[in-house]
């Protein structure tokens, strides 16, 4: 009798895991990817960041943008922003000037409490703790190889790979980011290795291999934020989850506790399976937009915000060119528009995107669920500008 009740709770448990990856490969279907997008908790094993303190509050000065419009990219006609957001799919939208927000939408579903998952946005906050890292001096320098920090990693291709590199997404490992031409690009056989072979993710970025010299080529990979991810867990002997919570989500008065994605072994998704609101993505943007430096107090050190916003190498400049695989400059984890005005953005696929720009005092939140996104980057940031343009 003991073994059939122990069969039955056996095949019980495999019933539910096969659900659980059925549901999973539906991540994206049409008629759930907007409830998926704000609810990934359901799907996947998550750990929670808990806020603590005051709430920052931004204020409120309302100001009327339905008719706003901004020159279209190719061909200089105009493009009313309302027109905009719905054919982006757009789930949250808030504009911030000088600390006042001036328009807050949501849409398809989306409330101002709803967290909407941030994709590749995450990695700019995974940055963002590798510079309280250094900052406490838990890593000597970003001009270390990561392998003086993270010897699971030596004989890989990152062995002796500088960290500096690998914020930079240079490191110059083979990890193709192609999500929709091949089933068995990096990025797809990685999330199937994690979610559905259960493999767990740092084994699987351990055993990459290099491609070409780091230093010298910027490829978008999100195996290199994941690397960051195993060098914040070795150097500060805590979760992602932890760190962040301690320097980022309570020191800022986030106003939500947040999620972040775990690999079938407890271990944060580095490569952007962050989870918060709308508004709390805005209050990370502000950080940035003052140098690290909140209310009065330094925060995270200026220099490494300067430095995370900078494009320092040739391979890593805007505009396109042999030396990168895209026209957007690159920082530590940061995206950098052409013509430069100061202003940077973190994007993730889908269409998420923080927007700073210093010079304007201006913040600019956009969630999304967007099938076209991989088509739409440059028309956002052309609108984020246009924005920009009117203050």
């Amino acid at each position: 009798m003991k073994f059939r009740h122990l069969t039955f709770l056996a095949t019980a448990a495999l019933a539910v895991r096969l659900w659980q990856k059925r549901r999973i490969f539906r991540l994206f279907d049409a008629a759930e990817r907007f409830h998926n997008f704000r609810h990934m908790e359901e799907l996947f094993p998550a750990r929670r960041i808990q806020r603590g303190g005051d709430v920052f509050a931004f204020g409120r000065a309302e100001r009327d943008f339905s008719n706003f419009t901004f020159p279209h990219l190719h061909d200089g006609q105009p493009r009313h922003l309302e027109e905009f957001l719905q054919r982006t799919c757009t789930t949250g939208f808030l504009i911030i000037h000088k600390d006042q927000i001036l328009h807050e939408r949501y849409m398809n579903g989306a409330t101002a409490e709803s967290r909407h998952l941030s994709w590749s946005v995450g990695k700019s906050f995974v940055s963002a703790l590798v510079g309280f890292a250094v900052a406490e001096g838990h890593i000597g320098s970003v001009d270390e190889p990561i392998t003086q920090y993270v010897p699971e990693l030596r004989g890989s291709g990152y062995d002796g790979v500088p960290i500096k590199h690998i914020l930079q997404m240079s490191s110059g490992i083979y990890f193709k980011e192609d999500y929709r031409v091949s089933l068995f690009s990096e990025i797809n056989k990685f999330m199937f290795a994690l979610y559905v072979l259960g493999i767990p993710l740092e084994r699987y970025i351990a055993n990459l291999r290099s491609h070409q010299p780091s230093g010298q080529f910027n490829q978008y990979r999100s195996a290199d934020t994941e690397a960051l991810g195993m060098l914040l867990r070795r150097v500060t002997g805590r979760p992602l989850t932890a760190y962040l919570e301690e320097k980022i989500w309570r020191p800022l008065g986030m106003e939500a506790d947040a999620l972040w994605l775990l690999d079938a072994h407890g271990v944060e998704v580095a490569l952007g399976c962050l989870n918060c609101t709308t508004r709390d993505y805005a209050r990370f943007g502000r950080l940035y937009l003052h140098e690290g430096n909140w209310n009065g107090r330094q925060l995270l050190p200026a220099q490494w915000v300067r430095d995370s916003v900078t494009a320092d190498a040739p391979h890593l400049q805007p505009g396109a060119h042999n030396l990168s695989d895209y026209h957007l400059g690159y920082g530590y984890q940061w995206w950098l528009p052409e013509n430069p005005q100061g202003d940077f953005v973190a994007i993730g696929i889908w269409g998420q995107y923080i927007y700073v720009h210093p010079a304007k005092q201006l913040i600019i939140v956009k969630n999304s669920v967007d099938p076209d996104h991989e088509i739409h980057d440059d028309e956002t940031i052309s609108l984020f500008r246009a924005l920009a343009a009117a203050f």
